[in-house]
C-alpha cells in the first residue's frame, strides 16, 4: 500500500512537471512571436510590414533569450523523463488479478462484518429504547399515584377545614 502511494505521489509530480513544461512551451512561443523581427526567408517573397523597434528584442538580446528558453525547455524535459523512468514497471495482468480477487475477498469479509455490526446497533437501540420506555412509563405512573395521592390529601384536608352549619331550614351551609 506505501508502495503504491510512492507510486502516485511520483504521479503527481509528474502530471506536475508536464504542466510546468507546456507552461514552458507556451511562454517560449508567446516570446518567439510577440518579441522576434520580421525577416525575409525567400529572395521572392519580400518583407511587407516593419514592426515597431520598442516592439522587438535586439538581435544579440533575442538569440541570448532564446538559448535560456531553449536551456530551460531542455531541463525541464529531462526532468520529466527522468520521472517516467522511476515509474515502476507494469505488473503482469495475472498478479493484477490475484492483487484484486485478494481485494475483492478482503471487501467481502469487511461488508460481512458491517452487516453484523449494523445488526447489533440496531439490537442494542432496540434494548436501550424499550428500556427507557419502561423506566419512562415507571417514572410517569409514579407521578400519576403522586398527583392522585396529593389530590386526595388536599381534598381531605378541605373537608376537615371546612365547617358545615344548618340553617333553621335544615340545609346545610358552610361556615
Amino acid at each position: 500500500m506505501l508502495q503504491e502511494l510512492s507510486h502516485m505521489d511520483r504521479i503527481t509530480q509528474l502530471q506536475d512537471e508536464i504542466q510546468q513544461l507546456l507552461m514552458i512551451m507556451s511562454t517560449s512561443i508567446a516570446y518567439l512571436t510577440s518579441r522576434a523581427n520580421f525577416v525575409q526567408v525567400s529572395p521572392h517573397i519580400p518583407i511587407t510590414k516593419q514592426r515597431n523597434p520598442e516592439k522587438y528584442d535586439a538581435p544579440e538580446i533575442f538569440e541570448a533569450n532564446k538559448k535560456e528558453l531553449v536551456t530551460d525547455l531542455i531541463r525541464k524535459a529531462k526532468q520529466v523523463e527522468y520521472l517516467i523512468n522511476s515509474l515502476p514497471e507494469p505488473e503482469p495482468e495475472e498478479l493484477q488479478a490475484e492483487r484484486l480477487q485478494r481485494l475483492e475477498e478482503e471487501m467481502q469479509v469487511a461488508n460481512a462484518d458491517y452487516i453484523q455490526a449494523m445488526n447489533r446497533l440496531k439490537n442494542l437501540h432496540a434494548q436501550v429504547a424499550e428500556l427507557l420506555r419502561s423506566m419512562l412509563s415507571e417514572i410517569n405512573e409514579r407521578l400519576v399515584q403522586d398527583d392522585a395521592e396529593e389530590t386526595l390529601n388536599d381534598s381531605e384536608q378541605a373537608k376537615q377545614s371546612m365547617k358545615w352549619e344548618k340553617d333553621a331550614n335544615g340545609d346545610a351551609f358552610m361556615v
